[in-house]
C-alpha cells in the first residue's frame, strides 16, 4: 500500500536550495570546479524552471576523480576489512533513510517522476539495496577446492580497482545504489557519471557518504556529457572496469573505448522491447489488469523493463481493449508534486519530442488506437498522454524499436507458437512477461522466451536479491542485483601451494 508523503512549501523550498548547491563534480571529499567547464542548466521536466546550474566535468576533472579513487584504494579503504566496509555501507543506507523525504523530492524535481513513486519506490529501494550489500560484504568468503595430497589451493576474490559507473536518467538514485552497492562490497572505489539531465541525487548521495564516514575518494561523481566525461572515463587507463546502463548505441561506444585503451571489463545493461504474452488459457483479465497496465504506464513508460508489447489471444480482444482503456483512466497526469499524479512529464524536451515522433509515425499508418482519458492537471510540453496501438504490424517501428514512453503496442494471435516467435523477433532480450493459468504452459513459454528476466503473472524486476540483466543487444558482462552482481566488480585469483 502506497504511503502518501506529507510535505509543504517549506520542504520544496529547502530541496530547491539543495539542488542549487549541488553544482559541480564531487572529487575526493568535496565539490570541484574546473574554470573551463561548461555549465548545464538542469531544468524541472514539469515547468521547465532551472533548478540548478551544474558545472560539467572536464577531461582533467575525470582524471582527478580517477586519481582520487586510486589514492583511496591505497589508503584506509583499501586496507579496511570486510567488516569495516559493511559498517560504512550500512551507515550510508541509514543516511539515505534519514533524508528520505528530501531525496524523494529531489528525485521528483530532477527527473519529473511522481512524488508517490519516488517516495514509495526509489528511496526505500535504495535503502534496502545498500543494506543487502552491506550484509553480503560481511558474509563474503573465498573458496578452497577439494584437497589434493601435497597441495593447498585457493580461489580468492580481489577488487577490480577503480570502477567507472555510468548511470541512466530514469532511475538515477536506485540505479546508483544497485551499482555502488556491489562495487563497494567487493572493495572497489568508484567514479560515477550521472546522466546529463539528472545529476542531483547522485551528487547528494556522494555528499551523504562523507557524512556517513566514508573516506574521501571512495565515491566520486563527474557530471558531464557522454562525449567528454563519459569518453574520458571509458578511455582512462587507470579505470579497471565500467558498468553502464543506458542505450544500446552508447553501450557500443564503451566497448570501443575499452578496446582503444586498457581492455577494461565492460558490463552493459541496455535497451529493451519487452513482450507480455497472455496465454490462451486465460479466461478473465481481472487478475492481471493492474500488472499489465502498470507495466507500460509506470514512470511514464521510462523504464527499461516496461511492458511495451502485448500478445493476446483473439478471444480476449474485446476484454483487453476495454481493460486498457479503463486502466489508463485511473492514472492521472500532471504535476509530479501532486500526490494524486501517477504519470509525470518525460525527462526533457528532446525525449518528449522523440516519443511524440514515434507516436506520430505509427498514427500515420494505424488508426486503431486508444489514448488516455485520464484527468490532466497543468500544461507542459513534456506531458505525453499514454496511447495503446492495436494490431501493430510486426515490421513496424512501434513493434520492434524501443520508444521509452507511455506507448503500448498490441497484437492478437491464434497460434501461441507464432506469438512467441513474434515476441522474440527483436534485437533486444531484456525482460519478458507471461500471464496464464496452466503451470506447464507457463513453464514452456517462459523457457522459450529469449530474455534475461521473465516474470510470471506479475510486472516486476524481482527484488534486489534476484540477478537482472538481458540477452542480445540488451547487454552482457554482468548482472545488476543479487549475489551474482559481485562477479563483475571482482577478479578471481587462483593460488596453488605445494606443501
Amino acid at each position: 500500500m502506497h504511503k502518501i508523503p506529507t510535505f509543504g512549501a517549506s520542504d520544496l523550498k529547502q530541496v530547491r536550495e539543495t539542488a542549487r548547491r549541488l553544482d559541480s563534480a564531487w572529487i575526493g571529499g568535496g565539490f570541484s570546479r574546473d574554470g573551463g567547464s561548461d555549465v548545464k542548466s538542469i531544468m524541472s521536466p514539469f515547468d521547465g524552471e532551472t533548478i540548478s546550474e551544474v558545472a560539467f566535468a572536464s577531461e582533467r576533472q575525470v582524471d582527478l576523480a580517477v586519481q582520487a579513487a586510486r589514492a583511496a584504494l591505497k589508503a584506509d579503504w583499501g586496507t579496511m576489512g570486510h567488516e569495516g566496509r559493511a559498517v560504512l555501507i550500512r551507515a550510508l543506507a541509514d543516511a539515505v533513510e534519514r533524508n528520505w523525504l528530501e531525496l524523494a523530492l529531489l528525485e521528483s524535481l530532477d527527473v519529473g517522476k511522481p512524488i508517490l513513486h519516488s517516495y514509495n519506490d526509489d528511496v526505500p529501494t535504495t535503502v534496502g539495496v545498500l543494506r543487502w550489500y552491506a550484509s553480503l560484504t560481511e558474509t563474503a568468503y573465498d573458496l578452497s577446492p577439494a584437497r589434493r595430497k601435497g597441495v593447498l589451493s585457493q580461489i580468492v576474490r580481489e577488487p577490480q580497482g577503480v570502477v567507472g559507473i555510468v548511470l541512466p536518467w530514469n532511475y538515477p538514485l536506485t540505479t546508483l545504489a544497485l551499482k555502488i552497492g556491489p562495487a563497494l562490497a567487493a572493495g572497489n572505489t568508484v567514479v560515477c557519471k550521472p546522466a546529463d539531465d539528472t545529476p542531483l541525487t547522485t551528487l547528494r548521495l556522494a555528499e551523504l557518504a562523507i557524512e556517513a564516514g566514508f573516506p574521501a575518494g571512495v565515491i566520486n561523481v563527474v557530471p558531464g556529457t557522454g562525449p567528454v566525461a563519459g569518453k574520458a572515463l571509458g578511455l582512462h587507463g587507470d579505470v579497471s572496469a565500467i558498468n553502464f546502463t543506458g542505450s544500446t548505441a552508447t553501450g557500443r561506444r564503451f566497448l570501443h573505448y575499452s578496446a582503444d585503451s586498457n581492455l577494461k571489463e565492460i558490463s552493459l545493461e541496455c535497451g529493451g522491447k519487452n513482450p507480455a504474452i497472455i496465454l490462451p488459457d486465460v479466461t478473465s483479465l481481472d487478475r492481471f489488469a493492474d500488472d499489465i497496465s502498470t507495466g507500460f504506464l509506470m514512470n511514464s513508460g521510462q523504464l527499461c523493463s516496461s511492458i511495451s508489447r502485448v500478445l493476446a489471444p483473439h478471444a480476449l480482444e474485446g476484454d483487453l481493449r476495454d481493460m486498457l482503456v479503463a486502466k489508463m483512466r485511473e492514472w492521472p497526469i500532471g504535476d509530479p508534486f501532486d500526490p494524486a499524479t501517477r504519470i509525470g512529464p518525460l525527462v526533457s524536451d528532446a525525449h518528449a519530442a522523440k516519443v511524440n515522433r514515434a507516436v506520430d509515425i505509427e498514427k500515420q499508418r494505424n488508426n486503431d488506437f486508444s489514448v488516455s482519458a485520464a484527468e490532466t492537471k497543468g500544461a507542459s510540453p513534456r506531458l505525453v498522454e499514454p496511447v495503446v496501438f492495436f494490431n501493430v504490424a510486426e515490421g513496424a517501428d512501434a513493434w520492434k524499436e524501443e520508444v521509452f514512453g507511455p506507448v503500448l503496442s498490441v497484437r492478437f494471435y491464434d497460434d501461441l507458437a507464432s506469438a512467441i516467435r513474434s515476441a522474440n523477433d527483436t534485437q533486444y532480450g531484456l525482460s519478458a512477461y507471461v500471464f496464464g493459468e496452466n503451470p506447464r504452459a507457463i513453464r514452456e513459454a517462459s523457457t522459450t522466451l529469449d530474455a534475461g528476466f521473465v516474470a510470471i503473472n506479475a510486472f516486476c524486476e524481482g527484488d534486489f536479491t534476484t540477478p537482472f540483466g538481458g540477452f542480445k543487444t540488451s547487454g552482457f558482462g554482468g548482472k545488476d542485483k543479487g549475489i551474482h552482481s559481485l562477479d563483475q566488480y571482482s577478479r578471481t585469483k587462483s593460488i596453488w601451494w605445494a606443501t
